[in-house]
Order: structure tokens, then C-alpha cells, then sequence
């Protein structure tokens, strides 16, 4: 490295001897200021603003711990933190889809904040103007466009309804689009001179961010209303691989898996996988058996209300199978499950990888401290994202059929002479079927 750097500035310095291991040839570190790179010398910069991970533990369990060694200490802290933010989920899941989905919102803002923090240390260092709030402006309004969408698609029938929120059903879209404009206007008026290139660096990291978390929650939605298993288990079998992973790893783990992780193992990657595809097999065949988890969140008419009350479909009524020329009763669903625990345990450890090179790349060790012996809130979510994609991917290729809910709701924002129309043309079409019947 410093040999490069004496050609860039075309000093002719004696060389050391070959046989004097220099500092930057023995440490992945430079020590001389002059021999960083400009780009280095602005990340160490950045991160003394950076909200770093603290280790903070609370006093009685500090006290409890203090004794042990600091590997199985940490072990004891992070597997108690770990039950109690399992145990909340459950107590959230009793809660229903309401509370799912104000909890879905609460995590998004916090791994945003997360996120955000990093690029807002770059605003406090060269002083440019209004970038936290535009930031925050823009999370705003892609809630705005995303939770209306769903309610649009979901609450349709209820909305359409009221008069007074006719107005923002129908121009929705055109709504949101004005209040981004606005937002792209103020960012165009805040640019200042010699820091265009930072300011729209700053700009593309806050739609990435945007992209990453508030697009991801949207689809998280999305899986609650077809029904809370579609939203338990991938949850769940994320939670179920990170923990096995942790604990074969910790106990078997020899062989690195990847540089991203120094501590991720083959053997704690390949031992949560079939932990976790043993564990979906099982859970998935728990949840079948209750409506309250496989039925979708649809608006009962006669109830005046959004219920889950159906007559569950044929993913979760058991069906027999010929298996090796035995017959074994099981629900389809499981079988589904099947291609949710394997994408959880091979594809879905590398949004963990991801974050980790983000970490790297900014030398900070976690995105948080809000969670001991875990990190922030976006260090427990960063697989959760990337698994809510798949699997409304997969209910949208091989699940989803036409919902008379929605159906209803495109039908109430139609005129009444075409609302009309379509009822005399579906009128014609039951007639004509009815007499075909007969015949």
C-alpha cells in the first residue's frame, strides 16, 4: 500500500529492506494518515457519529452473568433475550391481525431510523440542509401509498360506504404521487453547490432504504390478510434458523461458512436448516387445525365487520397421500411449508450476510443496542425482509385465487348505470347456466 502510494504522489522514498514487516503489510489497518485513502479517512470520520453497538446488558442479569466466561456469557444473554422477544410475539399474535400489523409498522420505522442514521451522519459532517426531514418526509408518503393500497384492497367494501372517503379511494394513486412530487421539489430547492454528488448520494440512499423496508412491510401486510399462518410461520422459521444455527454453530461449529460472518459455520448453516424444516413440518401442521390462523381477514356483511370466520380451503383440510406405496393423511399446507422452510434455511441466512457487509463497509459492529446480545431492531429483521418477498411471491404464483371481497370493492368505485350493466350481465350468465344445468 505504501509503495502505491508513493507512485500516485511520485515521491522517490528509499524502500525498507525486504526483510522489515511494515504495519500495513502484518494488519489489515494503516496506521499513517497520509497512507489512508481518501475514502477511508472519510468512513472513520462518519463513524464517530455513528450509533454504535454498546454490549449494554441490564443490572440483574450483568450481575447474574458476571461469573461466567465471556463466551458463555454472552450465550446465556442473548438466549434470554431471545425468549422474551419470542414470548412477545405470542402475546402480539393473540393479539390479532391488528396488532400484526401495527407492530409490522412500529419495526419498519425503527429499521429505517436504523438505516437512515448512517446516511444523516453524512448531513452532520458537511452541514447539508434538510435531510433528516426529507427522509422522514419520504417515509411518510410511501406509508401513505402503501397502507392505502391494502386498505383499498382489503377494507374496499367498508370505505366505498362512506361518502366522505369515496374521494380518497378513487384518487389514491394521484394522491400520492402529488405528495412525492412535492417532496422531489424540496429536495431540488435544498441542493447546494459543491455538494450536488453527496446530496443525491444521500437521496438514492433513502429510496434504497424506502425500497428495502416500507416495501417490504407492505408485502408482510399483504401475507396477514391471507390469512396469519401465511405471516406465523415464515416468521417464525426465520427466528427457528438463526436460533438452531446459533446453537449447532456454537457447539459444533469448525468450519467458516463465509468472510461476511467469521463466526457463521457449515455447521450451524446445515444444522438450522433441518431444524428449521423439521420445526415447519410440525408447527405448520399445529396452525391447520384452528380457523383463527387460516382463515383470511375478509369483511363479513352480515356482521358489518372484518371477520376470520370460513370454511377453511383445501390447503388446510387433511388429504391423503401415497408416499412410497404407504398412505399418510396430511394437510397440503404442509407441503407448501416444505418450500418455506427450505428457503428460510439456504436463501434466507444471506439477507443476514447482506447486512453484515453493510456493517463492514461502515465499521460499525451493529445497527443498534436495543436488543442485548442482538443488536437493533433492523440486526434481528435484516432475513425477515428478504423471506416476507418470497412468500408473497409464492402465494401470488401458486395460492392466490380471485377474492369476491375484492371483487366487490372494484365494483362499488363503478358508476351506478355500469354497476347496473354488471349486475344484468351476471344475471344472464347464472340464468343461461342454470338452464344448462337443467338440461
Amino acid at each position: 500500500m505504501a509503495d502505491e502510494v508513493r507512485r500516485r504522489k511520485g515521491e522517490n522514498e528509499p524502500q525498507q529492506p525486504q526483510n522489515v514487516q511494515t504495519a500495513a503489510d502484518s494488519s489489515d489497518h494503516i496506521d499513517s494518515e497520509e497512507e489512508k485513502l481518501p475514502e477511508e479517512k472519510y468512513v472513520e470520520e462518519m463513524v464517530k457519529n455513528l450509533q454504535q453497538g454498546t454490549d449494554k446488558v441490564p443490572h440483574l442479569l450483568e450481575t447474574a452473568v458476571s461469573g461466567l466466561p465471556a463466551k458463555w456469557r454472552n450465550w446465556v444473554i442473548r438466549g434470554v433475550f431471545t425468549m422474551i422477544m419470542v414470548s412477545g410475539f405470542g402475546v402480539i399474535i393473540y393479539g390479532g391481525p391488528l396488532a400484526l400489523m401495527v407492530t409490522t409498522l412500529l419495526v419498519q420505522v425503527k429499521c429505517f431510523e436504523e438505516i437512515i442514521s448512517i446516511g444523516y451522519s453524512v448531513y452532520r459532517i458537511h452541514g447539508l440542509p434538510w435531510f433528516r426531514s426529507l427522509s422522514w418526509y419520504f417515509l411518510l408518503t410511501s406509508n401513505y401509498f402503501f397502507y392505502g393500497e391494502n386498505l383499498v384492497d382489503y377494507f374496499g367494501v367498508v370505505i366505498n360506504k362512506l361518502d366522505y372517503l369515496r374521494f380518497l379511494v378513487k384518487y389514491h394513486r394521484f394522491l400520492s404521487f402529488s405528495l412525492y412530487c412535492m417532496g422531489f421539489v424540496w429536495f431540488v430547492l435544498s441542493l447546494v453547490k459543491k455538494y450536488y454528488m453527496k446530496q443525491f448520494s444521500l437521496f438514492a440512499w433513502t429510496h434504497v432504504a424506502l425500497l428495502i423496508v416500507v416495501t417490504q412491510s407492505y408485502l408482510i401486510i399483504q401475507n396477514i390478510f391471507e390469512g396469519m399462518i401465511w405471516f406465523i410461520v415464515p416468521v417464525s422459521m426465520i427466528v427457528c434458523n438463526d436460533v438452531m444455527a446459533y446453537m449447532f454453530g456454537f457447539f459444533f461449529g469448525k468450519t467458516p461458512l463465509i468472510k461476511l460472518s467469521p463466526k457463521k459455520t457449515w455447521e450451524g448453516f446445515i444444522g438450522g436448516g433441518f431444524a428449521t424444516v423439521i420445526f415447519g413440518l410440525m408447527f405448520s401442521w399445529f396452525l391447520c387445525h384452528y380457523q383463527y390462523f387460516v382463515c383470511p381477514i375478509e369483511y363479513n356483511e352480515k356482521l358489518n365487520k372484518m371477520a376470520i370466520e370460513c370454511e377453511p380451503s383445501y390447503l388446510f383440510r387433511p388429504q391423503e397421500y401415497e408416499i412410497l406405496g404407504k398412505s399418510i393423511t396430511m394437510y397440503p399446507f404442509m407441503l407448501h411449508s416444505l418450500s418455506l422452510s427450505i428457503f428460510s434455511s439456504v436463501i434466507g441466512p444471506f439477507g443476514g450476510f447482506f447486512a453484515s457487509g453493510f456493517k463492514r463497509a461502515f465499521k460499525i459492529k451493529d445497527f443498534g443496542d436495543m436488543i442485548p446480545g442482538h443488536g437493533g431492531i433492523m440486526d434481528r429483521f435484516d432475513c425477515q425482509f428478504l423471506m416476507a418477498t418470497f412468500v408473497n411471491v409464492y402465494i401470488s404464483s401458486f395460492i392466490r385465487t380471485a377474492s369476491p371481497g375484492k371483487l366487490l370493492a372494484q365494483v362499488y368505485t363503478l358508476k351506478p348505470e355500469q354497476q347496473l350493466q354488471l349486475f344484468n350481465s351476471l344475471k344472464d350468465h347464472l340464468e343461461a347456466r342454470n338452464i344448462l344445468d337443467i338440461n
